[in-house]
């Protein structure tokens, strides 16, 4: 007797797809091209920060060479200086002291700054009056000014720049997180957690602080290219870094007592602002992708969506498979 195969039913379910195989897939903001190149330049700077002994030429403060050669003349790529010491090996070195020490900067600052400035929102009355007055004192005088009244009063050295940025850099963070607190405070959330018995510190660290790391991140990321600037400028002014330290603000320094030799002041400069530009491209960036207000904005102005999935595109039409 032959089985009868059974027809298949006319209604057709739900098409299922075969799994595909699982894509990377960057956010929209971190696929333009300002993104791109700021994070590109910026890594590779890091990377030539704290791998450039290990493959430079000559030790930053060796003079083996004739003095002020000019780019690519004997063997020296970017030229020399007026002791006869390697601007390229002198650079490359100089992104290990410029870099790091401008990261721990900005780092310092805003630990500093969002503890003060998150006291100051969560508990108010007279805490926030005193911190506030505190800020208010350091934010009254120019910036570059008070970093070198302070680096003067210290001594001139590369330290006690990095403490006189640190001295200016912090009450923005806490003028930031403060207005951020004040807001958060008063949250349905924040209220039922104290209701609940969390202390203090357990209701900033729990309920508020995951609500306020965006912009402060933002913050820092736009300041690093600020931080470098600062301790550039006080190496230079000589405040910073001390001979024969390989520092680039100092490098354009010593440019000045050898005017006519273009390249000992031109390399260093375009250095500061490839990395400055770098992180300022980074902060943008961080700025559509963290702040929901920035992102309104865009699509407000015209700017175009990224685009659709195909599964996204055949859930808006509505068409089937």
């Amino acid at each position: 007797m032959t089985a009868t195969a059974a027809r298949p039913s006319n209604t057709r379910g739900p098409r299922v797809r075969a799994p595909r195989g699982t894509r990377l897939r960057l956010p929209a903001v971190w696929r333009t091209p300002l993104a791109i190149v700021g994070a590109v330049i910026a890594l590779a700077w890091i990377v030539v920060a704290f791998t450039a002994p290990l493959w430079v030429p000559y030790p930053p403060d060796a003079q083996a060479l004739p003095r002020l050669l000019p780019p690519g003349t004997d063997g020296a790529l970017l030229g020399t200086d007026a002791l006869g010491r390697d601007l390229f090996s002198r650079l490359m070195s100089g992104a290990g002291v410029t870099i790091p020490l401008s990261l721990m900067l900005v780092a310092a600052s805003v630990v500093i700054g969002t503890v003060i400035g998150a006291c100051a929102g969560y508990f108010g009355k007279w805490v926030d009056e005193v911190l506030m007055r505190i800020t208010d004192l350091f934010m009254a005088f120019p910036t570059v000014i008070l970093a070198m009244v302070v680096a003067a009063s210290l001594g001139p050295s590369l330290f006690n720049a990095v403490i006189a940025a640190i001295v200016v850099s912090w009450p923005q963070y806490a003028r930031v997180t403060r207005s951020l607190v004040l807001g958060l405070r008063g949250q349905n959330y924040v209220i039922a957690g104290r209701l609940l018995g969390h202390s203090p510190l357990r209701s900033l660290l729990a309920d508020i602080a995951p609500n306020i790391t965006g912009p402060v991140v933002v913050l820092a990321a736009l300041d690093i290219g600020s931080a470098i600037l600062l301790l550039s400028g006080l190496s230079f002014l000589g405040l910073g870094a001390q001979p024969p330290t390989a520092e680039w603000g100092s490098m354009i320094s010593s440019a000045l007592q050898n005017f006519d030799a273009w390249w000992i002041g031109l390399f260093p400069g375009l250095a500061i602002l490839t990395v400055v530009m770098a992180f300022n491209f980074i902060g943008d960036s961080l700025r559509d992708a963290l702040d929901p207000s920035s992102r309104t904005e865009r699509a407000a102005s015209g700017v175009a969506a990224a685009p659709k999935t195909e599964d996204e595109a055949l859930e808006g039409t509505g068409a089937s498979a």
